[in-house]
């Protein structure tokens, strides 16, 4: 950070202030983080073949957030960036609620089918039970058979009960050595998008893409931004109201199992960094209000981050003691 402000001392940046500077790079940093933002979420959905973890109320309301976001964006006029990163948000929550749906109404085809299964299985076996009886009592059968067949399923029940403590064992040692690891992927995971934020915004700078922009506007412009902020205040609740139905199943679940961390750290980086973006760029009282929907959207919204994070560290050591009473 230092050696990157350093650099602006050049010729070309002897009017950018520290403040702009760092207003330019939280920015940039907050926009890299929402495009990255359900990429691990789409992964871990991806990986469990289900997307039962995530509440698709969570996920409808916040896509219509994106949708005011966007409109209030076409409304007041903002650069082509700001609108295509808009309905890059649109797609990129279609694509997530769409994958939701589709792990949906397959995991519940599989388990219709499982069930139809079962039942037929059920209903075999109580038509052979006196076809059975009768080869045993004519001696028609070859000896020793029905034995073969009953160790063949009893050798297949503790051939299944044999996978299934492996497969708990393996998700303990996985619990006990991925503590410490997912932190570390994660805190990478941050850095480099940090890095990728503020090495973008240099480029930018650099070039004359991006320059600091005016904290004081006409009238004009205001009229302009009126209906605009209207749309900004109804996202700011749309994102607000978003994740109390993911912070009530989590609770009601007592699990946060299937959902990505790294989804919500981004959320809570992007946020913060969205709004010191703004913060430092103005604390003019005008500029403040102007921005005031957008500054509730993204730091309210970290409030509501914490609570998860609470939720990911209860229920996982609730859980791991679950799993060791399981086994003692």
């Amino acid at each position: 950070m230092a050696s990157l402000l350093s650099s602006l001392s050049s010729d070309t940046a002897v009017h950018l202030t520290t403040r702009e500077a760092l207003s330019g790079i939280f920015g940039s940093v907050s926009l890299a983080c929402w495009i990255f933002l359900l990429v691990p979420q789409l992964i871990e959905n991806y990986r469990n073949h289900s997307a039962e973890a995530i509440s698709l109320s969570f996920i409808f309301v916040w896509f219509i957030g994106d949708i005011c976001n966007l409109a209030g964006a076409l409304w007041a006029g903002l650069v082509p960036v700001v609108i295509a990163i808009g309905v890059y948000f649109c797609i990129a929550d279609g694509v997530l609620i769409g994958q939701c749906l589709y792990y949906s109404i397959v995991n519940k085809r599989r388990e219709g089918k499982a069930l139809l299964a079962r039942q037929s299985s059920t209903a075999e076996d109580t038509e052979e039970e006196p076809l059975l009886r009768r080869t045993r009592t004519n001696s028609i059968t070859i000896p020793g058979s029905g034995d073969r067949r009953r160790s063949s399923a009893s050798g297949r029940r503790r051939m299944s009960a044999a996978a299934h403590d492996d497969h708990l064992a393996k998700i303990l040692e996985e619990s006990d050595a991925s503590g410490t690891r997912l932190w570390f992927k994660n805190a990478m995971s941050v850095l480099a998008i940090f890095i990728i934020g503020a090495a973008g915004w240099a480029l930018a700078y650099e070039s004359g893409a991006w320059k600091p922009s005016p904290t004081s506007t006409d009238t004009e412009e205001e009229k302009m931004a009126a209906g605009a902020q209207i749309l900004g205040y109804a996202s700011a609740v749309a994102y607000l109201g978003a994740r109390i139905p993911q912070i009530i199943k989590n609770a009601r679940e007592k699990s946060c199992e299937g959902l990505s961390l790294l989804f919500f750290i981004l959320s809570l980086m992007g946020n913060l960094t969205y709004g010191a973006g703004i913060l430092f760029h103005s604390t003019e009282h005008d500029y403040v209000m102007k921005n005031l929907p957008w500054l509730i959207g993204s730091l309210g919204t970290m409030v509501e981050d914490v609570v998860i994070f609470a939720q990911f560290h209860m229920y996982a050591a609730e859980g791991k003691d679950r799993e060791e009473e399981a086994i003692a």
